[in-house]
């Protein structure tokens, strides 16, 4: 996506995103300052009900921030404290979307205080936050960065306006492999299910981009009406791999750990985890949207409506939609930047990344990424229920 593409909407039928629920788990405790982060994010968890209301208290997935190793900081965050002086508590508490929400759902449903002022949820998730009337309304006055949001991003069906949520993060999903096993990549299903890959290829637990990536192997466009036939049909494929032994887990985010040991040697994974795994693993590793498509989505950020510090979460927001600020976090977290300006200040920050498709998708990779259309409640559960028996979690 270059600087000046304000005016470039995704054209693969974006205003139809709903996104897919993604696990995320901390890389291994031994990947250097990283593991030490999360693990911190982890044990915060508990003492996040003990924060004072003066802090501001911020709830978010792991690896998800720009992070130094040498002073254990998140530099953004750190920058933003000095200048604001309002404290500030960045907990990496959210593995899983599902599991995040079953945990505050009741006090959000007795109108207590969750513990945090800021969440970052994927957008089906938030859509249902929203829905439920877990959600603050932005004062726009207070969050005039808003305005830098990427222009197909700037309002959503769950919330028209952007009123209630703003995108974090960009997330492609694609195929992943070790480059000493597939030196020449892996950019079909036929490739990532060749024979020598039997037992392992592992594939996301995330509905949407599993079963996604295999309907558009399959000739169905995602992101339009399709019938419970077709997505039937690509469970029936996810379902024969895993019987005849190609597949050797469905995991989350987890499934980095089983890359790192070799355990598993090609993947459907995330663009943005592959390039973390990258930094701390000498580049060992291979990323690639399927020559059939890839699936996009968006994390996004939200005020609970029990936060009792609705003014300090609204300058901590709007302070990561300057582009400056933007682009050095997307440096970091090498995700989909949704930020209008970013990519002109990754000049200053890292030239080399000025030009990285996986930050900044330029017209032909957004050709290629399809987002995966809305369900039906009634769709969500017969979908959702026909992956978990996929998965043998059924």
């Amino acid at each position: 996506m270059s600087a000046s593409s304000k005016d470039h909407d995704l054209p693969i039928g974006a205003s139809e995103l709903i996104s897919a629920p993604f696990s995320r788990r901390a890389l291994l405790a031994g990947a250097g300052g990283l593991g030490a982060a999360s693990l911190l994010g982890q044990l915060n968890v508990e003492g996040a009900h003990a924060a004072t209301p003066a802090t501001l208290r911020w709830a978010n997935w792991s690896l998800y921030l720009d992070y130094d190793n040498r002073t254990k900081k998140y530099p953004t965050l750190e920058a933003f404290i000095k200048k604001t002086k309002i404290p500030t508590k960045y907990m990496e508490v959210i593995d899983d979307n599902d599991s995040f929400t079953a945990k505050v759902q009741p006090q959000l449903k007795l109108k207590k205080d969750i513990g945090y002022d800021i969440v970052t949820m994927t957008e089906w998730m938030a859509a249902r936050w929203l829905a439920s009337g877990f959600v603050q309304k932005f004062d726009d006055a207070a969050v005039p960065n808003k305005k830098n949001v990427l222009s197909f991003l700037e309002t959503r069906p769950f919330d028209p306006g952007r009123h209630y949520s703003l995108p974090w993060a960009g997330i492609i999903a694609g195929f992943a492999w070790n480059k000493s096993k597939h030196p020449k990549g892996i950019h079909s299903i036929e490739q990532l299910f060749a024979k020598e890959n039997k037992g392992k290829v592992e594939v996301l637990s995330e509905m949407r981009d599993t079963i996604g990536l295999v309907m558009l192997w399959q000739g169905t466009d995602i992101s339009k009406p399709f019938t419970e036939a077709k997505f039937m049909n690509a469970i029936d494929y996810v379902t024969k791999m895993i019987h005849d032994g190609f597949i050797r887990q469905v995991k989350g985010q987890s499934y980095q750990e089983d890359l790192i040991s070799g355990d598993a040697t090609a993947v459907i994974g995330w663009s943005g985890d592959i390039n973390q795994l990258n930094l701390q693993n000498s580049n060992q590793f291979g990323f690639a949207i399927p020559d059939s498509g890839g699936t996009f989505s968006t994390d996004n950020l939200m005020i609970p409506s029990t936060s009792p510090n609705k003014l300090s979460a609204e300058k901590l927001i709007n302070y990561y939609y300057d582009p400056v600020v933007a682009a050095k976090v997307a440096n970091y977290i090498t995700y989909v930047c949704p930020v209008n300006g970013a990519q002109a200040a990754m000049e200053k920050i890292n030239p080399a990344q000025v030009h990285n498709p996986l930050i900044f998708p330029d017209d032909k990779m957004w050709k290629n990424l399809k987002v995966f259309r809305g369900l039906t409640p009634a769709e969500m559960i017969k979908f959702s229920t026909a992956f978990q028996k996929a998965s043998g979690n059924g």
